[in-house]
């Protein structure tokens, strides 16, 4: 590949100047014929690491993709840009299905999209080999592993793509994946000897914050006041949640609508096209909603309840900010909800599902109340290492939470686990713990004989949530582990019997106090906010005319640079980052003719060096 040839096709049909990091190598590999693995975050530009090189090489590119919402979205955009493009799946009707396949097989597509199992369809084979398909991209790839947070069982059958199709060069994609999630997708894909590109885990654009849950409807309803033209998404637990807050939202004057498993297919389609054209800037959804939302300019996510696991809270934030432009992430956490968990886990099936399920509750509730960088934690977790002493964008970089002299407390909860213990050969959980320390006088409590122990009652001047939070910073801090098994009991490590024997000075993090979230940082491209806002309407108008969302038009980075550089003629569109030649053409004179129009009341303001 000529690399001013794939410079070109950025630029004309794409219309970027520069590849985002890791796009050209994963291309150049990909048109060198080897098979691929690549991992870029949520917002890194994994869509174009195919599309790019279909537009460089003869023949079809077959798109194995998992939802009809995220095939629809692309394929829009794509055709957006000039690109000859199309899918395949169940929301076509049998006439606009016959009239796809013809073209087909008239060679005029250059990308195929199609969801794994119709690849298994009989006739398919045949097809595949008759549309002359050169390359395969599986998007969303960590759907093959049952290690993965959203495992497909469907996605195990592509594997038989690579015996129908042996010399063409595989291509697997993802935003989300530990070490042992990707060798999962290597072995189950059957690429051969991979190039395999790793991209940074960290999305600086993102800023986090954990703050304790207090009237959670009241404080999401704060937050969003303080955004009133911004899109966001909140993530509920339950399907009742959901309901609930985007009603309470809707009566407190934020249009929202709910998303979930639970209304129908039609139903959710509409809540999803509502949202995505910005009709409505709030969607209130549980984690049945996001993989194929490929909305840019989702400003914040918040999530009303406290995930499962780290991939799932990580995959879900991943939703704001796809534009690069600045995005907050919010988790209301109470130790209430990390109960609620520890009792859903209870109710799993088998021993081994509730061992992975604590674990990764464990690392959970570790992120929540860490009070280290956020970026640290969230990174440390697929095994990256971020280095900066200030990330400057989480709680607890922005405003360190205070700790404090813990050493009686810490002293009792690890004398009381080291007398149960002392007592008889088993251990006991947390629960019970906490529950000898303030002197209960349960059945289990008096069956075992817990109450003639020294430590019975030599906590009752702390309620019990405070020493849960003590606890859990205990086990923060290695002091105490819970051992693995059918039952998750407490123990003292190493440095737990040391601390105990040494009596030394225990200091711990004072637990979150309730807060108001603040206002988000200010947009990295600054510009002529009033002119920035004519034009989204603008855009909004134009996508209306054309039925599709305004995203497809242009992203909001393209918006402010307009509204930064002033440009009056269709032609200087063309400078303007994500606007291709085919763009350029069909909405520069509507833009160019906007800003004049704006000039004509308003001069023009003067700004620093682009950030």
């Amino acid at each position: 590949m000529a690399k001013d040839e794939a410079a070109r096709v950025l630029k004309s049909v794409f219309g970027y100047d520069e590849f985002r990091p890791l796009q050209r190598e994963i291309i150049e590999a990909s048109l060198a014929g080897r098979d691929t693995f690549a991992l870029l975050p949520t917002g890194g530009g994994k869509s174009l690491c195919f599309q790019l090189p279909a537009l460089l090489r003869e023949g079809l590119t077959l798109v194995v993709s998992p939802l009809i919402a995220l095939m629809k979205d692309q394929v829009g955009q794509l055709e957006a840009c000039g690109v000859p493009a199309t899918f395949l799946n169940s929301s076509l009707g049998a006439k606009e299905t016959k009239a796809r396949l013809a073209d087909l097989h008239r060679g005029r597509y250059r990308l195929l999209y199609a969801a794994p199992e119709r690849l298994m369809l009989d006739h398919w084979k045949e097809n595949l080999t008759a549309w002359k398909v050169t390359s395969v991209a599986i998007d969303e790839a960590h759907c093959i592993s049952e290690w993965g947070h959203d495992f497909r069982p469907e996605y195990r059958r592509i594997a038989s793509l690579r015996s129908l199709l042996p010399e063409i060069p595989v291509m697997a994609l993802t935003a989300t994946a530990t070490e042992r999630v990707r060798k999962d997708i290597i072995h189950h894909l059957k690429l051969r000897d991979p190039a395999v590109f790793v991209a940074s885990f960290n999305r600086p654009n993102l800023s986090y914050r954990v703050v304790a849950k207090d009237q959670g409807a009241k404080q999401i309803a704060d937050f969003i006041r303080r955004r009133p033209m911004d899109s966001g998404i909140v993530y509920c637990a339950t399907r009742a949640s959901a309901d609930r807050l985007a009603e309470g939202l809707g009566k407190h004057g934020f249009p929202a609508v709910p998303y979930h498993a639970g209304l129908t297919n039609a139903e959710r389609s509409e809540n999803q096209e509502l949202f995505i054209r910005d009709e409505a800037r709030i969607v209130c959804a549980t984690i049945a909603f996001g993989m194929g939302i490929n909305k840019p300019n989702v400003r914040w996510v918040i999530h009303h309840d406290l995930p499962k696991n780290i991939e799932g809270y990580y995959q879900e934030t991943g939703r704001a900010g796809r534009d690069g432009l600045p995005a907050d992430c919010l988790l209301l956490y109470s130790a209430g909800d990390a109960a609620k968990q520890t009792h859903f886990i209870d109710q799993m099936g088998s021993e081994h599902e509730q061992r992975i399920a604590r674990e990764q509750l464990r690392l959970m509730l570790n992120f929540a109340e860490c009070p280290n960088c956020r970026r640290v934690e969230l990174l440390r977790y697929f095994a990256e290492d971020y280095t900066e002493p200030n990330c400057g964008a989480c709680d607890n970089c922005l405003e360190p939470r205070e700790s404090y002299n813990a050493t009686l407390p810490a002293q009792k909860m690890l004398s009381c686990v080291y007398r149960v213990r002392q007592a008889g050969r088993f251990g006991v959980g947390m629960n019970h713990i906490i529950e000898i320390l303030t002197g209960s006088t349960s059945e289990k409590i008096l069956r075992w004989g817990h109450d003639k122990l020294s430590t019975h009652g030599i906590g009752a001047e702390l309620p019990r949530r405070e020493w849960a939070a003590v606890g859990r910073e205990l086990l923060r801090e290695g002091l105490i582990m819970q051992e693995s098994g059918e039952f998750p009991v407490v123990a003292l490590t190493e440095a737990g019997l040391e601390a105990l024997k040494s009596r030394r000075v225990i200091m711990l993090t004072k637990p979150m106090a309730a807060k108001k979230a603040k206002a988000p940082r200010a947009g990295e491209i600054e510009c002529d906010e009033a002119l920035f806002d004519r034009l989204r309407k603008l855009r909004k108008r134009l996508a209306d005319e054309r039925g599709v969302p305004a995203y497809v038009v242009c992203g909001d980075n393209s918006l402010r640079q307009m509204a930064r550089e002033y440009p009056v003629d269709a032609g200087s569109l063309r400078d303007v980052a994500g606007i291709g030649e085919k763009k350029a053409r069909e909405f520069g004179g509507f833009f160019a003719s906007e800003v004049a129009a704006y000039l004509k009341t308003y001069p023009k303001m003067e700004f620093g060096a682009a950030g």
